[in-house]
């Protein structure tokens, strides 16, 4: 990893020298992550889309801290609170096998964005199942490009297409245009997504959307940008409702609340009359607390 080197990894472009390794005080940079990767979980998970988590489930490495942050974020514990345990690369290297040991259909990389350098260097040998980079969608081209060879899918959320809410809620105006155009290039680089004979994904990208209380008109949006810029059989498109107020959602009333059922089935019959034929919708029950994972370093630590 290149210690020295000022931090461009993604589009906040902090332009600051991360240390290795946690120095006991707050780090600079909008991250707040060491070069080292930190985790917090590191086990198979069978909540993702079904081509993703299958029957035996994905190897699923939660690593701490984000450079989105958003306010109603499910992981906060991990994203802002930076909950988690520093491994080297190689014992990084050795949780990949240990999840295909136990029978992961792919090593999926959750928020892995402040630790691209420490993940490029992990996976110099390729994998025996294809990799996921499971991420917020906020990336820059560049470092998407970093990634070619070594990442089969891209599993990225594209949160907004309305600037002020992407603002308001990640902190990030430039959310539309960068995610985007991030989307794009990891198509780019995948192509049309291949499912094998099990309906189990190994190459291409799966685009996410979480609704928002509040915000049907943001999801249309999305939803028009997606069918406008993809064909039938290029990307899957994951319409989820599993919104419920969490982390720093108590102080934006508007999204401190539940999606409501006239929303969901506002968003789900607008995406059924756009023409995305490839993707999938999520349950009503999916909205609850209870599919939020322990991040107790399981699978961490030896």
């Amino acid at each position: 990893m290149d210690i020295l080197q000022p931090c461009d990894d993604c589009p906040r472009h902090c332009h600051v020298v991360r240390p290795d390794v946690p120095t006991g005080r707050p780090l600079s940079g909008y991250c707040h992550s060491p070069l080292q990767p930190m985790l917090a979980r590191a086990a198979l998970h069978f909540w993702e889309e079904p081509c993703i988590s299958g029957e035996k489930g994905s190897g699923t490495v939660f690593f701490s801290h984000c450079n989105l942050c958003c306010v109603f974020c499910q992981n906060s514990e991990i994203s802002r609170d930076g909950a988690g345990t520093v491994v080297t690369v190689e014992r990084l290297r050795q949780i990949y096998g240990d999840l295909i040991a136990q029978g992961a259909h792919n090593i999926n990389l959750v928020t892995p964005t402040p630790y691209v350098r420490a993940i490029r260097d992990s996976l110099a040998e390729p994998l025996s199942v294809p990799v996921v980079y499971n991420c917020g969608g906020y990336e820059t081209v560049e470092t998407i490009e970093s990634l070619r060879g070594k990442v089969q899918i891209f599993l990225p959320d594209l949160k907004y297409l309305d600037s002020a809410i992407a603002k308001r809620y990640s902190g990030a105006a430039d959310y539309p245009n960068v995610a985007t155009q991030a989307i794009l290039a990891m198509y780019e680089q995948t192509g049309p997504y291949v499912l094998d004979d099990d309906g189990m994904l190994q190459s291409g990208v799966v685009i996410r959307h979480l609704i928002l209380p509040g915000h049907v008109e943001n999801t249309k949006r999305v939803i028009d940008w997606v069918a406008g810029h993809f064909q039938e059989g290029q990307v899957l498109f994951s319409l989820m409702r599993q919104y419920v107020p969490h982390g720093q959602a108590c102080r934006f009333p508007e999204i401190n609340r539940p999606l409501s059922d006239e929303e969901y089935d506002e968003a789900e019959q607008y995406l059924f009359e756009s023409g995305i034929e490839d993707g999938f919708v999520q349950e009503k029950d999916s909205a609850s607390e209870s599919f939020i994972p322990a991040f107790d370093g399981t699978g961490v630590t030896k």
